[in-house]
């Protein structure tokens, strides 16, 4: 069965991003992040309404990365430490050496090849040390700019569930891409 061990905690590096540790500093551009009804329009989470709702959530990310079920870093520039976004994995399914992949990216920072880079890099990281066999996404059918940057990645499209996420009183369709560890 698959096991983590985040300890010491991975700083990844690509040719233009830092992947840190995200810590109690980056409330701000959290929140930023996660009041933003743009940047959350397809994610189905409740936007942050107060610091406090941002604390809580780097509180969840911490406790994960300390009991090693799931890691997410701050997406920084080589020059800046200011985060931009937020990727990691998060439900893995052990017994199937599988996990899923999320990003949120700033929209100042959207087209910039920003999330294909952590992407590709995460890919690498999620294959190589932590001996994963597959990668899902599972993204809003509508989020058109996540599909190009997953196809770009080389996943797949491997199912649209139909409304299978009840959200704000509604029902939601789903998409999963994955890739296959080769």
């Amino acid at each position: 069965m698959l096991e983590f061990n985040f300890h010491p905690f991975p700083i990844i590096e690509t040719d233009r991003l830092i992947l840190r540790r995200v810590t109690n500093n980056d409330v701000n551009e959290i929140f930023e992040l996660r009041s933003n009804p743009e940047t959350m329009k397809f994610i189905p989470r409740p936007l942050a309404k107060s610091n406090e709702d941002v604390l809580e959530l780097i509180a969840q990310i911490e406790d994960k990365i300390v009991t090693n079920t799931g890691i997410n870093w701050a997406i920084t520039l080589k020059d800046s430490p200011k985060l931009l976004g937020i990727i990691g994995f998060y439900r893995t399914q052990h017994e199937n050496y599988r996990s899923e992949i999320g990003y949120i990216l700033n929209p100042k920072f959207h087209g910039l090849g920003i999330i294909s880079e952590a992407v590709n890099r995460l890919i690498t990281y999620g294959f190589n040390d932590l001996k994963l066999h597959s990668i899902e996404a599972i993204i809003d059918p509508e989020n058109f700019a996540s599909e190009k940057v997953l196809q770009k990645c080389g996943f797949v499209k491997e199912a649209h569930l139909k409304e299978c996420v009840f959200y704000e009183g509604k029902f939601l369709d789903s998409v999963i891409y994955s890739l296959l560890n080769k």
